[in-house]
Parts: C-alpha cells; sequence; structure tokens
C-alpha cells in the first residue's frame, strides 16, 4: 500500500482537516516533476547566471519578515559553501504567542520554474505550523484533564478511606492533592506517588458533591451522613472508563505526532527526488526542534495513567490493565464471510424452491389462496422486515466504513464490540434461511396429503421461529454478539421508557428507526391476536371483528411517533433549546397523518379521504423539509456547493440530489391508502401493505446514511473524536 493510502487510513477520522495534506504536497511536487522533464527534453533553455542567483537571494531575504532567531542546524556551521544551501528554516513570533509558527526561505527563487517550489515551501510551512498549533492546543487541553482526574482520583480515596474505615482521623493523613509538576514524572517517582496518594485527607469530601447520587453533598462535620459500597463502586467504574476514555486520547495524539512527522518526511525525501537537491536535512531537523517532536508530555502523561490504571483498576496486574487500556482491534474472521456466502447462496437456493413449488401446485389460483394471504403471509412477512433492516444497515455501514464515517464513536459503541457490516449481514442471511425454510415447510405441510391432518402444528411454525429470535436475543451467555444485543436492549428500553432516560444519540436513532416499522409492530399485534384467541386452530382470522383490536391497531402504531415526542420534550427540558420542540411537532403531525388514516381504512368516507389526505400532505411536507433541511444538512442557499453543504463526503454531487428526490417520492407511499390501491384486483390487499412497509424501511435506510454523515461532519467541525465521560465527583467553584 502506498503511504498517502495508508497515511489516510491511520487518520482520526474527526481530525482529517487538522492532518498534512500529503496529497496537494504530492500534486505540487508531480507539477515540478513535469517541468522538470519538459526543461531535459528543451536544450535551448539555459541556466540562471550566478550573479543573478545571489541578487535575487538578497532581495528575498529583505522582504521575507523574518524578524527572529534562525533555526540551528548541526552541520550548517561546517558548510563552506552557502551556495549548497536551498532552503533556510526560520521561527517567527506571533502575536499572541500561541504556539511555534516557522517560515522557510528557499534560495533558489530566481531559477526558470522555481515558482511552484517556492509554492511548495509555503503549503509545507501553513501545513506543518497547522499541525503543530493544533497538536500544541490539544496538549494544553489533556494536562487540564490529568489535572481533573487527579483530582477525581484524590476524591475516590478519601471516599474509600471514608467507607472502609470510618474511624479513620484525619489528622494522621497528609494531604498530596494536585499534580506533580510533568517535568519531574519519572517511573520512580509516579509508584512513589501512587503509594502516598493512599494516605489522602478527607478534608476534600468538605468541597464535592457525588454525582453518582446528586443530592448528597459529602460533608465531613455531620456524622449522619452514610454512604455505601455500592456507590463507592459506581463512582470506581466511572472513573475506570474514564482512564481508559483519556488514555485513548494520548494514544491518538501520540499517533497524531508520529503520522505528521512521518508524512513531512516523506514529503521531503520526494522533494530531494524529484529536484536532486538537498532540503530535506534542514527541513527535518527543524521538525526534530520543534515542540511537535521535542514535546514529552503525552509520553509522561500515558506513562502515569498506566501506571495509576494498573495500580488502582486492575489489581497490579500489568497485562489485564494494559489489556483494559489498549483493546484489540477487531480482526475479520474467514469463517464469518464464509457462513455469509453459505448463507446466503442456501437463501437463493431456497427462494428458487418456493417460487417452483408456488408455480407447481399453482397456488396462486386455488381456493386457499386469501386464507393463506390473510392468515400466513403476514406472519412471515414479520421476519422479512426485520431482514430487510439488517440489510439496509449493513449498506449502511459499508459505506460508512467506506468514507471513513466513525460511525463507532457516534454510536457509543464500546471498543472492538461493534458490528461491522459482515456480521450483520451474517444475521440477517441465517434469519433468512430459517425464515424461508419455515415458509418451505409450511407450504410442503399444507399441500402434503399426509400431514394434512397436522394442520394445527404447521399454524404454529411462525410462532416457533419468533420463540427462537427471542430466546438468541435475550440470551445471557456470551454467545452471538451479545455486547451489541444488550446495547440494543438497553437503547430499546429506553425508547420505551421514554422520557425517563437522558436522550442519547442511540436512543433517538433507534427511535426514528421504530417509526418507519409500524407494519411490523401492528404485526406483532397479530401474532398475539391469532394465537391468544385460538384462531390458529381454526385457520380463521377474527382479528377483525374486534373493536379493541381495531383500537389497539391505531394505537399500536402512534407509539413510535409517540416516543420521539416525549424524547424531544426531554431534550427541551434538559438543553432550554427549542429546536427540539419543533421536531417534536414534526412527530405529532405525523401522529395526526397516521390515526386519521387509520380510521380512513376502517370506517371510509369521502369526509375522512378528505381529512387523512390533507394531514398526511401536511406532514409528509414538515417531514421532507426536516430530512432533507435539518437532519442531512442539505439546501443550503449560501453553500459553495449550490443547493448542498460546505463539506460533502461523497465524491459525486448528484447522489445527494438523487437522494432527496427518493426521500420524497418514498414518503408520498402513503397516498396508496387514500387513492385505495389496496382494494385493487390485480394485488392482493397483504401484497400492497407489505410493499409499502418495504418501501418505508428502505427510505429509513437511505436516511440512516445521510444523517449520519451530518453528524460525522459535525463532530469534525468541533474536531470531536472523543466520547464524554462522566465523572463521578463535582468539585465547588472556586475549589481547586
Amino acid at each position: 500500500m502506498k503511504f498517502g493510502k495508508e497515511f489516510t487510513s491511520q487518520m482520526v477520522p474527526e481530525w482529517a482537516e487538522v492532518y498534512m495534506n500529503y496529497n496537494h504536497l504530492k500534486s505540487i511536487l508531480k507539477q515540478i516533476l513535469i517541468f522538470r522533464r519538459r526543461r531535459l527534453n528543451n536544450p535551448t533553455v539555459r541556466s540562471p547566471k550566478k550573479g543573478k542567483l545571489l541578487k535575487r537571494h538578497s532581495f528575498y531575504r529583505a522582504f521575507s519578515g523574518l524578524t527572529n532567531r534562525v533555526a540551528n542546524y548541526n552541520d550548517r556551521d561546517n558548510d563552506a559553501d552557502a551556495e549548497a544551501e536551498v532552503i533556510l528554516v526560520s521561527e517567527i513570533q506571533e502575536d499572541p504567542p500561541e504556539c511555534q509558527h516557522y517560515q522557510t526561505m528557499f534560495f533558489r527563487s530566481s531559477e526558470e520554474g522555481a515558482e511552484n517550489e517556492l509554492l511548495f515551501f509555503r503549503r509545507l510551512d501553513d501545513e506543518f505550523n497547522k499541525v503543530l498549533c493544533f497538536y500544541k492546543r490539544k496538549v494544553d487541553e489533556v494536562v487540564l484533564e490529568a489535572q481533573e482526574l487527579n483530582k477525581q482520583m484524590d476524591a475516590l480515596f478519601a471516599l474509600k478511606i471514608k467507607i472502609c474505615d470510618p474511624h479513620f482521623h484525619t489528622s494522621s493523613a497528609p494531604s498530596t492533592s494536585g499534580v506533580l509538576p510533568l517535568e519531574e514524572i519519572q517511573e520512580v517517582e509516579m509508584k512513589q506517588e501512587i503509594e502516598q496518594r493512599e494516605m489522602v485527607s478527607l478534608d476534600i469530601l468538605n468541597h464535592v458533591k457525588m454525582n453518582v447520587r446528586a443530592e448528597y453533598m459529602f460533608d465531613g462535620t455531620k456524622a449522619d451522613l452514610s454512604f455505601n459500597k455500592k456507590e463507592l463502586k459506581t463512582a470506581q467504574v466511572k472513573l475506570k472508563q474514564a482512564f481508559v476514555e483519556f488514555h485513548r486520547k494520548l494514544w491518538l495524539l501520540k499517533s497524531y505526532s508520529f503520522l505528521n512527522q512521518l508524512a513531512i518526511s516523506k514529503i521531503m525525501k520526494k522533494y530531494d527526488k524529484v529536484t536532486s537537491r538537498k532540503a530535506s536535512k534542514a527541513y527535518l531537523d527543524m521538525v526534530n526542534n520543534s515542540y511537535l517532536s521535542q514535546s514529552d508530555e503525552v509520553v509522561k502523561l500515558m506513562e502515569r495513567v498506566e501506571a495509576a490504571f494498573i495500580t488502582h483498576f486492575a489489581n497490579a496486574n500489568r497485562s489485564q490493565g494494559m489489556s483494559d487500556l489498549r483493546p484489540r482491534a477487531k480482526r475479520d474472521r474467514h469463517r464469518v464471510t464464509f457462513f455469509v456466502g453459505c448463507f446466503f447462496g442456501c437463501s437463493m437456493a431456497l427462494v428458487v424452491a418456493v417460487i417452483l413449488t408456488i408455480h407447481a401446485r399453482d397456488l396462486l389460483r386455488s381456493a386457499g389462496r386469501d386464507q393463506y394471504m390473510i392468515n400466513i403471509f403476514p406472519l412471515y412477512s414479520l421476519f422479512v422486515y426485520i431482514v430487510l433492516h439488517m440489510l439496509m444497515y449493513a449498506a449502511n455501514i459499508y459505506f460508512w466504513k467506506r468514507f471513513r464515517v466513525n460511525y463507532a464513536f457516534i454510536f457509543g459503541f464500546k471498543p472492538s464490540t461493534e458490528l461491522g457490516y459482515k456480521q450483520i449481514l451474517l444475521l440477517s442471511s441465517g434469519l433468512l434461511v430459517l425464515t424461508l425454510a419455515a415458509v418451505l415447510s409450511n407450504l410442503e405441510m399444507e399441500m402434503d396429503v399426509k400431514t394434512q391432518r397436522f394442520t394445527t402444528l404447521t399454524e404454529l411454525v411462525p410462532l416457533g421461529l419468533v420463540t427462537v429470535l427471542l430466546l438468541i436475543m435475550f440470551c445471557p451467555f456470551n454467545i452471538m454478539y451479545r455486547a451489541s444485543r444488550f446495547f440494543l436492549i438497553v437503547s430499546l428500553w429506553h425508547c420505551v421508557c421514554a422520557p425517563f432516560y437522558k436522550v442519547t444519540f442511540p436512543d433517538f436513532f433507534l427511535g426514528d428507526q421504530l417509526t418507519s416499522q409500524v407494519q411490523m409492530l401492528r404485526t406483532v399485534q397479530f401474532y398475539i391476536c391469532y394465537y391468544s384467541w385460538g384462531d390458529f386452530k381454526r385457520r380463521s382470522n377474527t382479528c377483525d371483528q374486534s373493536n379493541i383490536y381495531e383500537l389497539v391497531y391505531i394505537f399500536i402504531a402512534v407509539i413510535p411517533y409517540w416516543s420521539r415526542f416525549l424524547q424531544c420534550m426531554r431534550q427541551v427540558f434538559e438543553h432550554k433549546d427549542y429546536e427540539p420542540a419543533m421536531n417534536g411537532l414534526k412527530y405529532l403531525s405525523t401522529v395526526v397523518a397516521v390515526v386519521t388514516r387509520t380510521i380512513y381504512v376502517q370506517r371510509r368516507g369521502m369526509s375522512m379521504r378528505i381529512i387523512a389526505a390533507s394531514s398526511s400532505g401536511v406532514a409528509t411536507i414538515y417531514n421532507t423539509y426536516w430530512d432533507i433541511v435539518k437532519d442531512w444538512g442539505l439546501l443550503c442557499k449560501d453553500s459553495k456547493n449550490p443547493w448542498l453543504r460546505d463539506k460533502l463526503i461523497l465524491p459525486n454531487k448528484s447522489v445527494y440530489f438523487v437522494a432527496m428526490v427518493m426521500n420524497v417520492i418514498l414518503r408520498l407511499a402513503w397516498m396508496q391508502t387514500v387513492l385505495d390501491f389496496h382494494e385493487a384486483p390485480w394485488v392482493h390487499r397483504s401484497t400492497m401493505i407489505f410493499i409499502v412497509a418495504s418501501l418505508e424501511i428502505v427510505r429509513r435506510g437511505l436516511w440512516n446514511f445521510f444523517r449520519l454523515e451530518n453528524e460525522h461532519l459535525n463532530n469534525v467541525g468541533k474536531f470531536r473524536a472523543f466520547k464524554s465521560v462522566p465523572l463521578p465527583f463535582s468539585y465547588d467553584d472556586g475549589d481547586t
């Protein structure tokens, strides 16, 4: 793999804009190479005279703006010939002096075609200064965060002493709160500091409150306050997570520094090769003497964090502690790819078998066709909805990874536990095989004379498949991607219990997915009715004859939209921002549209048709606007990409316009209800419902990609590459 591609693949996606623009510098070198090749092929071109070069040199130096000290290089004093020098790199003063800035003087600017080389060094200086300032700013941030973690550890030790040793006297323990200067940190001192901090003063508890249980304030003067070990354990877990995330920040900062230095080295060696000059040593010496290379705060902090983490969170087990701090990268297993291909091959064979069976028995014209479509087809459509949604999600993950959208960070997945698109394809293809096998077995048992007496058993096949699916979903053992299953269950629980939980991105993202699975929820309702009322024994569907069923049919369709509305209201009260309230109105308008359309299907009437069409039209316009403008961030009039946005991930801009048109078209699928397409003789009502529900799932899959792209670009704009871990303790204002 070429370095340019490897460099891009190892970038922190949210920091891509502050890495060296290696490809741009490489393109300038290509222009230099093209000019030099043309020059070699043209013998009439003369080299510049020596006197002209020296004159140009002095002019450039007089107006270069380099007023401060010049970088020192070991071999420059030993160079007798000044003309052998190609560049001179100097540090310039900025006001205010936030970070170092460097500027390169090019001594061969009078040569023919030197404009590209001047441009190269100008861009190289800009890129290096950008990297240097960003690195310095991030190092300052982690140093401050290290101080905060140090105070958190002091409070944790004090709490541990208070709970485990209630008779401890504060006067017998020296206070060691605060942070040692980074310059004095050595391996021996770190061990001594860790040992000393276990004897921390309990006075610190007078100035902090516990976020685990916010209603309690620590007050060492009150003897009636008691703290249990459960709270201590919760605080330890939170602080452990904070240490892991902080170590990850340090690791990425270290990688950022190394990759950019390597990129500079590579591009300068390419410059020397293209121009046959020797300028790389001077520039790389400057890089080696700069803050980017000389700063050791990150390395020292990493050593300190690792030592503290191993001692206090891993029971002094270094291998276990380093395993927690540096989780191994997830590897694709060949057996996953094998089984994906195997399951999809089996699925295709089963599809062919089902089609041939239907055609050979002429089931589409049989007397029991309507009975099968009303009773059995909806039961199996449940699994098709799930499989289709999983396939769309797998496609989303594939394109997110291809275009470097950090979906794992956005969703907050634990490191090395997120599912890739191959794992999603494995699960979906496995479920598809089971579904098609059940459909085929059901058809065979329905038609075979020998098995007609087992008609009740054939009706239980879909219920058995649902039971298997639920057992896998709630299996407590560490099999079948337990971390991802539990993550889904927790997010689903938060959606059900809205607004009692703080709304995070995975919660409202899952809530939006559920709004596109209304028909699946109605199918679940049909399962409950069909099997609990005993209709499966008589092969008759009496659910539609119940008024209670019709009311629940309306209510269950409203649940996902109402849950999202409550989530929006929770965001309004938490963040004091009224934009989620406008989003909540969008879901309320959809609730009205869904209710009126359902009532029209059940009751009919011209007046209800007009009301259903009007409410659905308003909801469609509102939802389409919010999808494209708010969720996708498109239709920006003043953008440099007309009617899109300034930053785009996809190289082909037409894809965004196609997606917007597709979103509008697929949102108009409700029109088949008011136009009574489901009553057409050429298509069964159950088939039309299935097609419309599938189109909504496809629309949601398209929405998912652009929604996460916009979220990723917002993170990129703010350089958010780490999740915020809540700390267990809060200090009073003014205390340090």
